[in-house]
């Protein structure tokens, strides 16, 4: 064979297999549980030895900043660095170890503002000064780079993954969503969240750990849109574009929570249209509107799905679906999820259901232990991908 000859083809090869590679990168996708009544608070090892044999690859977390569970309930001097004795990392350095034993990848959600930085507003409420949070997410970052001790003394395992806050469209969780001008009502919380968003990928990749990836978003499925109603809230699309428009940079991936708006809803139901136009949710029906709307903005990015669930009846006997309905929709929104070469993370919560009627009743498990048919689903679904 020729030299020539031989060069050409092996480099055909590489580019085959380049392509191979790339094709099965995009179809890849880790799937997980967020749950943190379980994976924080709960029977930590039971969870975990549950989460072995469903196949999960991936936790959520929320890594709360303040609050009750704050890592800084109280200012740190040097809030760089993960051993100032103002923070509090034992929640989260168990868990973290417990994910590991368990071959579970962890992603941290970044929430919550301590009242010393915020004057006292309370946790949904943006901080002052936007560099005490890029700070704390440095903090973090370094801690769970991979080489950091803790307090045993054993290397802390690595956390790759992060999400920038949680539903910041929505009131519960970012407040105030809009505020009066002048000229006329403005979106605040997105503007916040530019923020928020810009502090906490700046933190994160300024530790220089290796093959770190933060998102943005982790938004709500709907908002009414209407600063003037007693509860006002912003619909994912608008939320982005505002976010954009108010200097939110770039991120790794762009979070959402397409959850479904009625339990006639199936995985494949797009929202409701009002006189013609299109609806303002996005659920898992029209995934694809979130999708290219962030592809206009910021180009080519992953899409995560880091809450998804499908609550059922017994026990919520409003908005649940059957216990072979949720198994059946469990099974064909990954489907779905996994065929499109965006998304990359999809999420299912819960593992248990909440005790109170008033909370979420998706879980795999009833709140008194009895597997739902969905828990043989999940775990058939993660073990086939």
């Amino acid at each position: 064979m020729r030299l020539r000859t031989f060069v050409v083809l092996v480099a055909a090869a590489a580019v085959a297999l380049l392509a191979a590679t790339a094709s099965q990168a995009s179809r890849y996708m880790r799937v997980g549980i967020y749950d943190e009544a379980q994976t924080l608070y709960g029977p930590v090892p039971t969870t975990f030895a549950l989460f072995k044999q469903l196949h999960v690859q991936e936790v959520r977390l929320n890594l709360y900043w303040g609050g009750t569970y704050g890592v800084a309930r109280t200012r740190p001097k040097n809030a760089t660095n993960p051993n100032d004795p103002a923070y509090n990392w034992f929640l989260y350095d168990r868990t973290v170890n417990y994910a590991a034993q368990a071959g579970v990848h962890v992603l941290f959600s970044v929430y919550g503002t301590p009242s010393w930085a915020n004057g006292g507003k309370g946790m949904n409420v943006a901080p002052t000064r936007v560099v005490d949070l890029r700070n704390f997410a440095l903090a973090a970052a370094r801690r769970y780079g991979g080489a950091w001790p803790g307090e045993d003394g054993r290397i802390l395992p690595a956390v790759k993954e992060w999400l920038a806050w949680n539903e910041p469209n929505n009131p519960l969780f970012l407040a105030p969503q809009y505020k009066k001008t002048s000229t006329g009502w403005v979106i605040q919380s997105a503007a916040d969240y530019a923020r928020i968003c810009n502090a906490v990928y700046g933190g994160i990749h300024a530790s220089l750990n290796a093959g770190e990836r933060v998102a943005c978003g982790g938004t709500a499925p709907r908002g009414n849109n209407d600063p003037s109603s007693t509860r006002p809230s912003v619909s994912p699309l608008a939320f982005l574009r505002a976010a954009k428009k108010d200097g939110l940079k770039t991120f790794d991936a762009w979070a959402h929570h397409p959850y479904y708006s009625s339990p006639n809803d199936q995985p494949t139901t797009k929202p409701v249209t009002t006189k013609g136009q299109p609806g303002t949710a996005v659920t898992l029906g029209n995934i694809g509107d979130l999708i290219k709307l962030v592809t206009q903005l910021y180009g080519n990015k992953r899409i995560w799905i880091t809450e998804y669930g499908y609550q059922t009846n017994p026990p919520d006997p409003l908005f649940g679906v059957s216990w072979a309905k949720q198994a059946l929709y469990l099974k064909e929104a990954f489907a779905i999820a996994r065929k499109n070469p965006r998304i990359d993370m999809m999420l299912w919560f819960l593992l248990k259901d909440e005790p109170n009627l008033a909370g979420w009743q998706s879980g795999l498990i009833t709140y008194g232990g009895k597997k739902k048919p969905s828990f043989n689903a999940f775990m058939q679904m993660a073990e086939a991908g």
